[in-house]
Parts: structure tokens; C-alpha cells; sequence
């Protein structure tokens, strides 16, 4: 049986709890997205804490394979957006 992924402008996105991977493992690097923070919006648990890392999928270490990071206050569409852009530029490389 071949499971579809959801897809974020064209890449896999991939959720466990509070954690998500977008891109595909395949290429040289996917981001790794941590949901740090929700808060309470009409009744529905909205992301408002985030951190987000670009990972390099070739590094056997799994420390030394964090490229770039960064933490913010914002929702799941906004670390999106910083998700796509970072991976956009290093798979442009």
C-alpha cells in the first residue's frame, strides 16, 4: 500500500504530536519543525511557538546535522513560509 503525504507548495510535510518534517528525506537537507507553543483561540488550540531547523539528511550525526535555526513567536503558516524559503535556497545550492 503506498501512503500519499500531505504537501506544503509541493513538498511532503510529515506530523507526529508537535513535530514536523517538510521536504523529502531524499534530498540534502528537510526541515524539522517543533510546535513549542499553542494557545487558546474560540475553543481551538492554535501554534503560537515555534522552532524550526534546517537538517542535512547526509551528516550521520544527528548534532552536527543541524544547519540553521531559529525560534519565534508565530503560527504553524508563518514557520511554514520559513520552512519553504530555507529549503527553496538550499536545494538552489
Amino acid at each position: 500500500m503506498i501512503e500519499k503525504f500531505h504537501t506544503y507548495k509541493g513538498y511532503p510535510l510529515v506530523r507526529s504530536g508537535n513535530q514536523m518534517y517538510y521536504g523529502y528525506m531524499s534530498d540534502p537537507y528537510v526541515i524539522w519543525i517543533q510546535i513549542l507553543g499553542t494557545k487558546d483561540v474560540r475553543g481551538e488550540k492554535m501554534t503560537s511557538k515555534v522552532r524550526v531547523v534546517q537538517m542535512a539528511t547526509n551528516e550521520p550525526n544527528p548534532a552536527k546535522a543541524f544547519v540553521k535555526t531559529t525560534e519565534r513567536e508565530c503560527g504553524l503558516y508563518e514557520a511554514l513560509d520559513i520552512a519553504n524559503i530555507w529549503l527553496e535556497k538550499a536545494l538552489a545550492k
